[in-house]
């Protein structure tokens, strides 16, 4: 089928470091995997990457659903935890359709598609497991909340639906795609951003911060999604995380 779109390029077009990666979170039935293959393939998306599927992988059950998108499952990517599978990623969409009691920027796929053209740093679409979808950790380590405009009395989407609406509209855009600034440097990837949280999170047990436990886990959760709002770029990080290493050693010759 030929795109008769009007000044738009081709999607192959776009590099393959601009192209948004799909993870799939826990994801329970291999036709889904290979129905959201196929979805991808429709609209250019290429990289599939997989966290802990339920039935492991490869998985027999996904070839045929793929529907000859093949080429995404055999070089799709497994890991063991949805850090991990973002860690190189600096713009990280969880699609949820509830806030789950985590504070981020809420968007549309049309919005996200919008932004990671505009934004530097690969990006990410993460679904969740198509039963239950994203729980609260997962969606903490998104930068924002990409949800469907849809009917609220009938809010179900299955994953491969979820998927090609968010390839849909990043296809989109492909005529958006603009050569980058060399003066605006990109989003910190999602692992200089870990390596931040750990630091504070070292540094605070140590001054009780997070106490009592009752307010434990509320309180990481609050840390974290300050630090995760759009967007620290890499020097940033590295500044507080030298910031946070200065203090570090004041506090030892003190000590010592």
């Amino acid at each position: 089928m030929t795109d008769t779109r009007s000044n738009t390029p081709a999607i192959g077009s776009v590099p393959a470091e601009r192209k948004p990666v799909v993870v799939l979170v826990r994801p329970q039935l291999g036709e889904n995997i290979g129905k959201a293959a196929r979805a991808m393939l429709n609209f250019g998306l290429t990289e599939m990457r997989l966290v802990t599927p339920r039935d492991g992988w490869p998985n027999p059950s996904a070839g045929p659903a793929a529907a000859g998108a093949n080429v995404i499952l055999e070089k799709a990517q497994v890991f063991e935890s949805l850090a991990e599978a973002v860690a190189d990623c600096a713009n990280v969409y969880a699609t949820t359709v509830r806030k789950r009691g985590v504070t981020k920027p809420v968007v549309t796929p049309e919005e996200a598609a919008r932004e990671i053209y505009a934004e530097q740093g690969r990006s990410a679409f993460v679904f969740g497991p198509e039963r239950s979808g994203l729980e609260t950790e997962d969606v903490a380590l998104a930068r924002s909340i990409l949800t469907v405009p849809i009917n609220p009395e009938f809010a179900s989407l299955n994953l491969a639906q979820a998927v090609i609406l968010c390839a849909y509209e990043w296809s989109k855009g492909a005529g958006l795609s603009q050569p980058t600034q060399e003066e605006t440097l990109p989003p910190a990837p999602q692992d200089e951003l870990e390596g931040l949280i750990g630091h504070f999170e070292r540094l605070l047990e140590d001054k009780n911060y997070f106490w009592p436990e009752t307010r434990a886990e509320a309180n990481r959760l609050t840390l974290r999604n300050l630090l995760t709002k759009p967007a620290w770029n890499h020097l940033e990080v590295r500044t507080m995380r030298g910031v946070l290493s200065t203090l570090e050693k004041a506090r030892r010759a003190r000590e010592g």
